[in-house]
């Protein structure tokens, strides 16, 4: 059984993390696909508690399994042993800070990594992380279409009074709505 693991902060989930995970299922035929919203993530501040961006992300993966992720770091998720040769999903983004992650080839001796790159995306970036890596063949691309969208965009557009319907699932808008979320003042 192969198993998707797709973690971050989703403060908000938007459409780029749903095509990152309808994308890897596809390309990976995963048997199983989990969400984990990072409570404290070890390397940026979030202004949410991880209880609200579970409601979030719950919002956003109705079809998928969405829980609390409780480690700072991937590889200590990882050592506790959830799951057997998982398949840790990122975007290119990420993986071109992986050698900045704690322990990056400890991570892919403990699951696979698979990276959504998207055309025009700057592959020198990544081959130079694959280079400094000794388990690159740990490490598979997968092509996503561009999703021209960011979770920052998203806090800035709702603080501003803007529109996010095109950004973010319908119940995600709702409850980000119903919650009074990102705004100032």
């Amino acid at each position: 059984m192969t198993t998707g693991l797709l973690g971050g902060t989703f403060n908000p989930p938007h459409y780029g993390h749903l095509a990152l995970a309808d994308a890897a299922r596809e390309h990976f035929d995963l048997d199983d696909l989990a969400v984990l919203v990072a409570v404290r993530p070890g390397h940026k501040e979030v202004e949410l508690d991880g209880e609200t961006r579970l409601r979030l992300a719950r919002a956003a993966f109705p079809d998928y399994d969405v829980e609390l992720d409780p480690y700072e770091r991937t590889v200590d998720l990882l050592q506790a042993g959830r799951w057997r040769d998982p398949i840790f999903l990122v975007g290119a983004d990420a993986f071109s800070e992986f050698l900045m992650w704690k322990e990056p080839d400890t991570l892919l001796t403990l699951a696979r990594v698979g990276v959504a790159t998207r055309p025009g995306y700057p592959k020198e970036l990544l081959d130079h992380v694959l280079e400094q890596l000794t388990r690159p063949e740990r490490v598979e691309f997968f092509e996503i279409e561009p999703v021209a969208i960011s979770s920052r965009d998203i806090r800035d557009r709702v603080s501003g009074g803007e529109p996010i319907d095109a950004l973010v699932p319908p119940a995600v808008a709702e409850l980000i709505e119903s919650l009074g979320l990102y705004r100032t003042g």
